[in-house]
């Protein structure tokens, strides 16, 4: 009988934001978002844990070779976010305020395509310490 295993990859960066909506005035971003919404941007140390859940591989026992995960989290995630600016420096948030929900739906939507489909994907994204975002929740 096969059992259904989750395995966790954690990982860092160090990214800049803004959060606005850019139809509002800067009293209503500041109302809604509080210091998030400060013009000159602040950073957090995001920490971000992959969860991948499948069978193992009879062959190798592996629901994913860990290398394989780590190496596609540097290639997709850190290395396009990690000490940058995500409103300025990156595409995917040109036009997409990159709050915590939003950042956690981009990381999964960019590591989903390189994943078998019978595997399932869950990202968790600490923002801070105490605050964090699941997707798919």
């Amino acid at each position: 009988m096969a059992n259904k295993v989750a395995v966790y990859r954690k990982e860092h960066f160090n990214a800049a934001h803004r959060l606005a909506n850019p139809t509002w005035t800067d009293a209503e971003n500041a109302r809604v978002f509080g210091k998030c919404a400060l013009p000159h941007y602040h950073g957090h140390n995001y920490e971000l844990i992959v969860k991948v859940s499948g069978f193992p591989d009879p062959a190798t026992g592996y629901v994913i070779d860990m290398k394989i995960l780590s190496d596609l989290i540097q290639q997709e995630i850190v290395e396009r976010f990690d000490h940058r600016n995500l409103n300025l420096d990156t595409l995917e948030f040109a036009t997409l305020n990159p709050t915590a929900e939003n950042i956690a739906i981009v990381i999964f939507d960019l590591l989903r395509p390189h994943l078998d489909n019978k595997l399932d994907l869950q990202i968790r994204l600490y923002e801070t310490p105490r605050n964090f975002v699941e997707y798919p929740a």
